[in-house]
C-alpha cells in the first residue's frame, strides 16, 4: 500500500518501479486571480515534472509560424460552414471554435482545429466582438469566408472543450455541458470531437496543421517541495497543490478532477522528490566522516510564533546529521551551507513528539488524548500531520509536513538520529547545583546517573538507569529524580537544579530510550504512533 512509506532510509531500492516510468495525466492550471482553470498536460520522469498546453504546429510545407491562420471557407450548401463557436467578449474570452464536422468545410480545409480562436472574419478584427455579433458575421459572410485564427493555449475550462487528438482516451472535457451556448455554422452532419489533421483531398505544397502536446514548463524535483495550503493560511486547496523548485520556478496551482487522482499524483511526486533527496543525502554522506553522516533531511512548514488566529506557516528545510538537528530557509547544497542553518540543536537534547494525524472520516486523532502525550500547543490550527521539536529552555518548534508517510519517516529518523548521537557520545555531564553547591550530574550509556563535587570530584551517589522510579520538576530549574534503592528498596529523593532543566531532562529521555531501543528494538517500533495509525488504517 501506498502508505506503508519504505522506512529503511538507505533502501536503494525503494520505490525503483516508479524511477524509469513516465506518469501522464489531463489536469487543469488553476488562476486564482482571474478564478480560470485551463486544460494542461503532466508529465512526471524521475527528475522533473513538466507542464504542457496544447497548440496548433504547422509539421510540413512553408507556413514556419502556426501562430496565425488564415483560411478560405466554401460555405457548403448542406453543412453550411461545417463548425460550432462558443465564447465571446460578453464572458471575457474570445470566440473560439468548439466543434468540426466530419467531411464537412471547415474539416476540408485541415486547417481549423478545435479550440481556435477566431481573429479576423473577412478582414473585420473580432478580438472584442460578442458571440452574436461574431455569429452574425459569419452567417451574412457570403459563400466564400475567410477566416484569421489562433489557437487559444489557455481555452478556461468553463468553455468544456474536448480535448480532442492527441490526447488520451479519457477525455475530462467532452461530453460535459457547458453554461456558454454553442452556436452551429451548419445545416445538418455528425459532430466529431476529433477532427482529423490533415484535409481529405490534400492540395500540393500547401502547409500541414496538428493539434500537439507541446512542453511549456519543466520543474525539477531535487530539492522541491510541495504545497496544498493557499499561500499564508491554513486552508486546505481542494483537489489541488502546488510545486515549487528549490529556485523558486512554480507548477502554479495543479488541479485535479477527482480527489483520487490529486491523491496519486501528489504520493507519485512526493515519492521522486524522497528519491531524489536520498540521492543528494548519499551524496553529502560521501564528504563526510561516519559519524557526521545525514540521517534524513527534507521540507516542512514550521508554524510562525506569536502569529494569530490565522496560524501563519513558513518553508523550512530540516536536517538529522551527525551530532545536530539543523533547520534552515533554504536547502545546503554545499559543504560550507552548513554552517548557515538557522538553528542548530544537539541531538542528545531535542524531544520529538507527534501532535496530530488525519484520520480516514476527517475527524482529528489529537495523539495526547489516547496516548497520554502532554501537550503543549493550543492546536486550533486545521493542519494534519504536525510534530513538534521541544529544545532547551522550554523552547518548542511546531511543524507540518504534508503527508502521513513523511510522518512516519520523520518519528523513525528521529529516533535513529538521537540513538546513534547515544551511542557515539557515551555520555552527557551538566553543571547543576543544591543548596549552594556546585556539582556535576552525569548522564552515562553503560553506567546510568552519577553525582559528583564538581571540585573534589567525589561521587556523591550513583544509580542504574532502571533505579529511575518517576521524577517531578517545577518547570523552571529544579527537579526531584526518584531512584529505588537495590538494597532497601526504598524509594531515594534526589533533587537538583539546573541553569537549562529542559535539554538535561531530553537527554535523560534520550538515553533512556536509547537504551531501551538496544535491548528491545522491538518494543520501540511498537511505540511509533505515525507508523501504528499508518498501518491500521
Amino acid at each position: 500500500s501506498s502508505a506503508q512509506v519504505n522506512l529503511n532510509l538507505y533502501s536503494p531500492t525503494s520505490h525503483c518501479k516508479h524511477l524509469n516510468s513516465t506518469k501522464t495525466s489531463i489536469a487543469l492550471s488553476y488562476d486564482e486571480v482571474s478564478e480560470n482553470a485551463y486544460d494542461i498536460r503532466l508529465k512526471l520522469t524521475k527528475e522533473v515534472l513538466t507542464i504542457q498546453k496544447q497548440d496548433v504546429v504547422c509539421v510540413s510545407g512553408s507556413d514556419h509560424s502556426a501562430n496565425h491562420r488564415t483560411v478560405t471557407l466554401r460555405r457548403q450548401p448542406v453543412g453550411g460552414l461545417g463548425l460550432s463557436i462558443k465564447g465571446g467578449a460578453e464572458h471575457k474570452v474570445p470566440v473560439v471554435i468548439s466543434k468540426i464536422f466530419k467531411d464537412q468545410a471547415a474539416d476540408q480545409t485541415g486547417m481549423l482545429f478545435i479550440g481556435d480562436a477566431i481573429i479576423q472574419v473577412n478582414g473585420i478584427n473580432v478580438e472584442s466582438a460578442t458571440h452574436e455579433e461574431v455569429v452574425h458575421l459569419l452567417r451574412n459572410a457570403g459563400d466564400e469566408v475567410t477566416i484569421t485564427v489562433q489557437y487559444l493555449r489557455e481555452a478556461p475550462s468553463f468553455l468544456k472543450l474536448p480535448l480532442g487528438s492527441p490526447g488520451p482516451s479519457s477525455d475530462h472535457s467532452s461530453g460535459a455541458s457547458s453554461p456558454l451556448f454553442d452556436s452551429g455554422l451548419h445545416l445538418n452532419g455528425n459532430s466529431t470531437n476529433t477532427a482529423p489533421s490533415s484535409p481529405s483531398s490534400p492540395i500540393a505544397n500547401e502547409p500541414k496543421y496538428e493539434k500537439r502536446w507541446l512542453d511549456t514548463l519543466s520543474v525539477p524535483l531535487s530539492m522541491a517541495r510541495i504545497s496544498r495550503y493557499k499561500a499564508g493560511t491554513d486552508k486546505l486547496r481542494s483537489n489541488a497543490f502546488e510545486v515549487l523548485a528549490l529556485d523558486g520556478v512554480s507548477t502554479g496551482i495543479l488541479q485535479f478532477y477527482t480527489a483520487q487522482e490529486s491523491a496519486d499524483w501528489l504520493r507519485a511526486i512526493s515519492t521522486n522528490i524522497s528519491d531524489l533527496t536520498l540521492q543528494n543525502m548519499k551524496m553529502a554522506n560521501k564528504c563526510c566522516s561516519p559519524s557526521d553522516q545525514v540521517i534524513h533531511m527534507g521540507w516542512v512548514n514550521e508554524r510562525l510564533e506569536g502569529t494569530d488566529a490565522s496560524q501563519l506557516y513558513k518553508f523550512k528545510f530540516l536536517a538529522l546529521k551527525g551530532s545536530s538537528f539543523y533547520i534552515f530557509s533554504t536547502p545546503p547544497v554545499s559543504t560550507l551551507d552548513w554552517v548557515r542553518a538557522e538553528k542548530i540543536y544537539n541531538l542528545c537534547e531535542v524531544l520529538f513528539k507527534i501532535h496530530k494525524l488525519w484520520l480516514a472520516d476527517d475527524c482529528w486523532l489529537q495523539a495526547n488524548l489516547y496516548l497520554g502525550i502532554h501537550q503543549d500547543f493550543d492546536l486550533e490550527d486545521q493542519r494534519p500531520y504536525c510534530f513538534s521539536v521541544m529544545v532547551g529552555h522550554g523552547k518548542s518548534h511546531y511543524f507540518n509536513v504534508e503527508l502521513g508517510s513523511e510522518l512516519a519517516v520523520w518519528e523513525k529518523s528521529f529516533q535513529r538520529a538521537i540513538f546513534l548521537e547515544v551511542q557515539r557520545t557515551g555520555s552527557k555531564t551538566y553543571m547543576c547545583s543544591w543548596q549552594g553547591d556546585t556539582l556535576c550530574f552525569t548522564v552515562d550509556f553503560a553506567l546510568g546517573f552519577t553525582c559528583f563535587d564538581s571540585k573534589t570530584k567525589n561521587v556523591l551517589w550513583r544509580f542504574k538507569f532502571s533505579q529511575l522510579k518517576g521524577s517531578s520538576d517545577d518547570g523552571k530549574t529544579r527537579v526531584k529524580l526518584l531512584f529505588q534503592n537495590l538494597d532497601t528498596k526504598q524509594i531515594e529523593t534526589k533533587e537538583l537544579e539546573f541553569q537549562d532543566l529542559t535539554a538535561v531532562l531530553h537527554c535523560i529521555h534520550s538515553f533512556i530510550a536509547a537504551k531501551v531501543a538496544s535491548v528491545d528494538p522491538v518494543f520501540i517500533d511498537s511505540q511509533s504512533i505515525a507508523r501504528k495509525y499508518m498501518y491500521s488504517n
